[in-house]
């Protein structure tokens, strides 16, 4: 599955979430992640941001079959390009 995945933390749990979700998916933006996930290692993601977060946080999840069924556009600089050649 694809998924897009946002964040809001406090302050003092943005490092913890960062690491967290870049073990899991390509950050492409501040607070913003996307890629490919499979159904147990997004089980696993969840699980540990809820161990992350307080009631004042919240973690967003855009998900769909692959990726081919979204568009992406950028405008300026793209932070991570998670495009890979072969």
């Amino acid at each position: 599955m694809y998924i897009i995945l946002v964040y809001d933390v406090n302050q003092k749990r943005t490092g913890k979430m960062l690491k967290l979700c870049r073990k899991y998916l390509n950050w492409i933006q501040n607070s913003v992640f996307e890629g490919e996930i499979t159904e147990v290692k997004l089980k696993e993601l969840k699980h540990r941001a809820d161990e992350i977060m307080d009631d004042e946080d919240s973690l967003i999840l855009f998900k769909s079959r692959e990726s081919k069924w979204l568009e992406k556009e950028v405008l300026g600089q793209e932070r991570s390009s998670i495009d890979t050649m072969l």
